[in-house]
């Protein structure tokens, strides 16, 4: 039994080698799946990470553009409120000369009426101190206080002869 010994242990050493180098080429079989699985999980990472790259680089210029708009918008805003503030401005100016003009107006028509009341009491006294001279001078007085109105004659219409009507003459009566 002897020589059988070397070798049922060389066979042993052999089988134990071959055993590892079994578990060996699992293991390599087993990492190499799991390393083809982490290569698909990288890929779809990396697809996943250009779309947001690209949906972000959008997002972005988006943002930017809007960002342009309301800067544009706001400049438009503080031009329309300046021009309006100026519109408040030139018609309160407006007013104020509107204003001024009919105070003008009005003093001046005040100023015109007391004129006429003057010149209605001077007149009254003119006419007094006339009738006072005829008076004593024994003349009839010529000035009346009250204005007489001349009757309007009224001119009597027409009549309308009625023109005889010729052939082929259309009556619209």
């Amino acid at each position: 039994m002897a020589p059988s010994a070397p070798r049922t242990r060389t066979a042993a050493v052999l089988r134990m080698k071959q055993v590892a180098l079994d578990n060996q080429s699992r293991t390599i079989t087993r990492l190499r799946a799991q390393l083809a699985t982490a290569k698909r999980e990288s890929d779809t990472i990396k697809e996943e990470h250009k779309a947001n790259q690209i949906a972000l680089e959008a997002s972005h210029m988006t943002i930017t553009g809007l960002t342009e708009i309301g800067l544009s918008m706001s400049k438009k805003i503080k031009k329309m409120k300046a021009k309006k503030q100026q519109a408040r401005e030139s018609h309160v100016v407006c007013h104020q000369k509107f204003q001024a003009r009919i105070q003008e107006a009005e003093d001046s028509m005040q100023a015109q009426h007391i004129i006429i009341e003057a010149l209605v009491e001077e007149n009254d006294r003119l006419l007094q101190t006339i009738q006072g001279l005829q008076e004593a001078n024994g003349a009839p007085a010529q000035f009346d206080d009250e204005w007489e109105e001349e009757p309007k004659e009224h001119p009597k219409e027409e009549e309308i002869e009625d023109i005889p009507m010729g052939e082929g003459e259309i009556d619209d009566e």
